[in-house]
């Protein structure tokens, strides 16, 4: 889960592209990075941190060109040395620099083919540098001096071929534009737009819609699975299907929680998906207990509040906001490791003893992952005064890993894997738990004007779209994924950066 953001202007995009990166910041907050271009030199700033920490006065005014892409970046395997902060950049053929959201399943295979056929070094442990490489070769392999948009999408099409995962993609081919592009089964969202200025007309390709709102830009759409968008320096826009068997299978999770609500994916409304989400909510609680006695509900911010909102529309029950969070703290979901998300809880919600002594109190939330965050904040309701304490997740049980691109944990850190739901409500302390049903969960999304028959649910039901992971793969990511894993890897990139600074 990153962000992604290409713009092919008429002016310096400097300022347009962190003011983008800062409306994508939700999608991580690991790291950050921008590179320009300008008479056929790149300028380039990247680093560890927020985007309003990585970028400074003095280093916008060295990013100068009206071309541009820029990537926050949220690590998918725990690590996070500033080594591995995107854009990546090789200097053949042209001079390509490339940001990457998603994740390659096929990556070990695709860096041995890189070094012993293609003849390129890997100087990192990202995949994004891997997919970098295999689109510089295609397009290398083409032979041109300057390439065309032929050239590019033929170069697209080859890389499809060769990659496997989920991906959504820009790249900036120094003096000639920027391509983005999006994996066969468009796993992972990727949107482009467009704008009117005196000078003429700019593009802008982003992760969601909400970026281009924000800059005043107008939606044209989404990449369809396995297309391609070409936007050369002088501002011609060239689209291209470039995948054989391309099918739709976006990851619903992105309804869930990744994305703002604000945004329109696939021609979704994030926003009205977490509405219906807690219609179906509403639905199943009237079902399973239509005598219940909640006295009101109160959503955990800040994700769950439009679902939260509906369901107690639905129930005829009080909303109210029992939770006062603050906002200079990071998603905990993005943290790695068990003692960064124990101790930010705390210092992110407090609760409001008002809303919560002597009732029984519905709360509200997007998911339960590892359980961590849920339990605590249970606690937190209790010691406020609650009679009791239900808890609802406006998604099913997470139950296996996510392979393509989200930083889900090792199947064992999932408090829902090979347990039930009383187990998890027992372990998380709640009086009662509720979960989402998938098929509601998959029409809540679906529902709408626009209809995808087919959504990759893997966390819910470990059915991976792309066909190539099995319990080999599951088991190695295993490894690499746990708390302890990533612990380690954050003392190595620890001592790295030290010595590099």
């Amino acid at each position: 889960m990153c962000g992604i953001v290409g713009i092919v202007g008429k002016s310096n995009v400097n300022q347009a592209l962190y003011d983008a990166l800062t409306v994508l910041q939700h999608r991580g907050q690991d790291a950050a990075g921008i590179v320009t271009s300008h008479d056929g030199r790149l300028f380039l700033r990247k680093d560890n941190g927020l985007v309003r920490d990585v970028f400074q006065q003095r280093h916008m005014q060295r990013l100068v060109g009206h071309m541009g892409i820029g990537h926050v970046r949220y690590p998918t395997a725990g690590s996070s040395t500033s080594a591995e902060a995107q854009p990546f950049y090789v200097n053949s053929p042209y001079g390509i620099t490339l940001a990457h959201n998603g994740n390659l399943t096929n990556v070990e295979q695709l860096a041995k083919e890189i070094y012993a056929s293609d003849l390129r070094h890997v100087n990192t442990s990202s995949d994004s540098e891997v997919l970098l490489n295999v689109f510089a070769h295609e397009l290398a392999v083409r032979g041109k001096l300057q390439p065309t948009e032929e050239d590019v999408f033929a170069a697209v099409k080859d890389t499809h071929k060769r990659c496997r995962g989920g991906y959504a993609v820009v790249a900036m081919i120094t003096g000639y534009g920027i391509v983005g592009f999006r994996d066969p089964n468009a796993i992972r969202p990727i949107v482009f737009g467009q704008r009117h200025t005196d000078e003429g007309v700019e593009y802008m390709i982003a992760s969601e819609s909400v970026a281009l709102d924000v800059l005043g830009f107008t939606l044209i759409r989404d990449l369809a699975p396995g297309e391609a968008v070409y936007i050369t320096e002088d501002g011609k826009l060239h689209t291209r299907q470039c995948a054989p068997n391309p099918h739709y299978a976006p990851c619903i999770f992105e309804h869930v929680y990744l994305a703002r609500p604000d945004s329109i994916i696939d021609g979704i409304s994030v926003y009205k998906a977490r509405l219906r989400m807690g219609e179906k909510l509403a639905e199943k609680i009237q079902r399973e207990r239509p005598e219940h006695d909640i006295d009101v509900v109160i959503p955990i911010p800040d994700t769950s509040r439009t679902s939260a909102l509906e369901l107690a529309n639905q129930l005829g029950v009080k909303f109210r906001e029992g939770f006062v969070k603050n906002r200079y703290i990071g998603r905990t979901f993005i943290m790695p490791g068990q003692a960064a998300r124990k101790k930010s809880v705390r210092q992110k919600l407090n609760a409001i003893e008002l809303e919560f002594r002597g009732k029984n109190v519905m709360l509200v939330d997007d998911s339960i992952v590892r359980g961590t965050t849920c339990k605590q904040i249970i606690q937190m309701a209790r010691e406020a005064g609650a009679k009791k304490v239900y808890f609802c997740s406006a998604a099913p049980a997470v139950r296996y890993p996510n392979v393509y691109g989200i930083d889900m944990p090792s199947a064992h850190e999932l408090i829902a894997h090979n347990r039930s739901t009383q187990e998890v409500a027992d372990l998380i302390g709640a009086d009662w738990l509720i979960y989402q049903d998938l098929p509601d969960l998959i029409d809540a999304v679906g529902g709408g004007k626009v209809k995808i028959d087919h959504f990759d649910c893997a966390v819910f039901d470990g059915k991976y779209v792309t066909g190539d992971v099995d319990e080999a793969y599951l088991s190695k990511i295993d490894t690499a994924r746990n708390d302890m894993a990533k612990v380690k890897t954050q003392a190595v990139s620890a001592i790295i950066d030290l010595y590099n600074n």
